[in-house]
């Protein structure tokens, strides 16, 4: 499937350079953007694999876009510009910015920018999903253990009895030992 890419940039010559190039590598440009009102509009709206984002361009700017994109919507985004000053770079560092390209821009370094940050981005996505993941699991495990301390303490069960009952119950009636922790957990607080 192809990548869907936006690009953000105000030169209009510049933004039809960028979306030859990526389509003559198989890329689909999905959207255009000549501002950075337009930018955050159109990421909403379309939520691409990408962004290209100009730095300075009217209204808002690139950084101040890929900070509202990056916090609403966590999409990624490669920054192109003019200007290679420190304070540039010093503020391009945000979580979902994964790289810096300089004007002009060639084929050269835009596909091998472009290539890594989409690799960058996927395994970011892969990272968060374990995390979420594991903290899901994290929390189930404190349910269970929470329920199973009070049967402990209720039903004066040992611990492994009180597993037991926890997992006896679960499958008895189909239902997951979250659900049946939740439903141990109101039943004696209550």
């Amino acid at each position: 499937m192809k990548k869907r890419i936006l690009i953000a940039e105000d030169e209009s010559i510049i933004r039809m350079d960028l979306k030859m190039m990526l389509q003559d590598h198989g890329f689909q440009v999905v959207g255009e953007a000549g501002d950075g009102d337009r930018a955050i509009e159109l990421s909403f709206e379309l939520k691409p694999d990408l962004i290209l984002m100009d730095i300075k361009m009217p209204k808002v700017n690139g950084l101040q876009a890929s900070n509202i994109i990056g916090r609403q919507l966590d999409l990624p985004i490669l920054l192109i510009t003019a200007y290679s000053q420190q304070e540039f770079v010093e503020k391009s560092k945000q979580d979902n910015i994964l790289g810096y390209l300089v004007k002009p821009i060639s084929e050269s370094n835009l596909i091998p920018a472009i290539t890594v940050a989409l690799h960058q981005a996927e395994k970011a996505k892969s990272l968060k999903r374990s995390a979420q993941s594991a903290q899901d699991e994290v929390q189930k495990r404190k349910l269970i253990e929470r329920a199973k301390g009070l049967l402990m303490e209720k039903s004066k069960l040992s611990e492994k009895d009180a597993y037991t009952s926890l997992r006896n119950e679960s499958m008895s009636r189909q239902l997951t030992m979250e659900s049946i922790a939740q439903e141990t957990i109101l039943k004696y607080l209550n």
